[in-house]
């Protein structure tokens, strides 16, 4: 099996030495150090113990220490069915979450309320808290969880160092009723 090298970032390479932007290398080791917060509620959980487990591996992005704590992690994996009485517990776990934080949708009752069509069950997390990465599937195979994780990756590496703190970010928040106003969102 062939090993797949990661191209550097853009830089001047001299003997000895390269030399980069700051904004890439901090892209750079957010997208490789992502502590996931598995906020599991049935089947997709399974799976995502099984993404960990030594087969796929999780730890091979940098994923290798689930936080059971909202203010150490900064990727939240909501995995299963959101009764509409969790949904304020998922918002505040969310809003507890350090900047920059990453949200993945796992299943599709974290997506849309999968077939739990009812008064009961949220039909998708995407009312409560803003979802960057979906991930398809009743459950998902480990595979498409990892996926999820590589395409969060790229948003992490890609991300402005000020778009936490821009009138875009504010405004997204500002849909789901998550106040930013008077706050910092996030400081090198």
């Amino acid at each position: 099996m062939a090993v797949k090298m990661v191209e550097a970032p853009e830089g001047i390479e001299g003997q000895g030495f390269f030399a980069t932007s700051f904004e890439k290398v901090v892209g750079l080791a957010r997208a490789n150090s992502l502590w996931p917060l598995p906020f599991a509620t049935s089947c997709c959980g399974i799976e995502f113990m099984a993404t960990m487990a030594s087969h796929y591996d999780l730890a091979r992005f940098g994923s290798e220490r689930p936080s059971f704590s909202p203010r150490q992690a900064d990727m939240l994996m909501v995995m299963g069915t959101i009764a509409k009485k969790m949904a304020p517990i998922l918002k505040q776990t969310y809003e507890q979450m350090a900047e920059p934080r990453w949200v993945i949708a796992v299943g599709a009752c974290a997506s849309s309320g999968g077939i739990f069509d009812t008064y009961s069950v949220l039909q998708g997390i995407d009312r409560v808290i803003p979802v960057d990465v979906y991930v398809p599937g009743c459950p998902p195979r480990p595979e498409q969880i990892l996926e999820g994780v590589m395409q969060i990756q790229e948003l992490a590496k890609n991300e402005s160092l000020r778009y936490r703190n821009s009138e875009a970010y504010a405004a997204k928040l500002a849909r789901y009723n998550i106040e930013t106003e008077g706050k910092l969102l996030y400081s090198l």
